[in-house]
């Protein structure tokens, strides 16, 4: 359910789990990270996370919540080594970002989406906690005040209004495409450079 594949010197990280919306499982945050490691190890400059079909991820698995998977460590885990990764890392979202998927693509460093993708984290209504860095994560993205309307009042909000408020870097027909353009400076460049780059960061 998690599909690894290089592009144009970049790793693509792909949720394939399109029948369920590519809703996370508690299997497929073990194989996001192993995934990640990997790709680091491989000295991959460019790490790209992106979902089959057209929605990036709905967040947790339904059946999943149900066993606790909600508050399972591996979401932070996960975030973690995103957030740590030595080269730049960017989610391509081809489609809505729901729920706990937002960890992954908030510690990515950019964010493309395709026009129709939608945001919102509906913790508030669901009663349950978001990942514990995702709200300083959020907040340096979009201010303070958005980030609650976000994760306190559940807004949901369109491309157009996270690429005003910072959420997203830039918005494309192809979010893979557009995020390998945001990327070609990078993928270009020796990989010790983009190392250095990034952890000036």
């Amino acid at each position: 359910m998690i599909r690894a594949e290089d592009r144009q010197g970049a790793r693509l990280l792909i949720l394939d789990r399109a029948d369920k919306a590519n809703a996370l499982t508690r299997d497929m945050l073990a194989a996001l990270d192993t995934a990640v490691a990997r790709a680091a190890a491989d000295g991959i400059s460019v790490l790209i996370l992106t979902g089959a079909g057209k929605v990036f991820s709905a967040g947790a698995d339904l059946d999943g919540m149900a066993q606790g998977l909600g508050s399972a460590p591996e979401w932070e885990v996960l975030s973690a080594r995103i957030a740590a990764y030595p080269g730049l890392t960017i989610a391509a979202l081809n489609g809505t970002l729901a729920g706990g998927a937002f960890g992954m693509a908030l510690a990515c460093d950019l964010r493309a989406a395709v026009a129709r993708a939608e945001f919102f984290y509906p913790v508030m209504k669901r009663g349950y906690l978001p990942q514990p860095s995702d709200p300083r994560r959020l907040a340096a993205l979009v201010g303070p005040s958005r980030a609650r309307r976000i994760l306190l009042a559940g807004e949901r909000i369109t491309a157009d209004m996270a690429l005003d408020w910072g959420l997203l870097d830039a918005i494309g027909e192809d979010a893979v495409a557009t995020a390998l353009g945001l990327a070609a400076d990078a993928l270009g460049a020796d990989p010790g450079h983009v190392r250095r780059m990034k952890a000036m960061f």
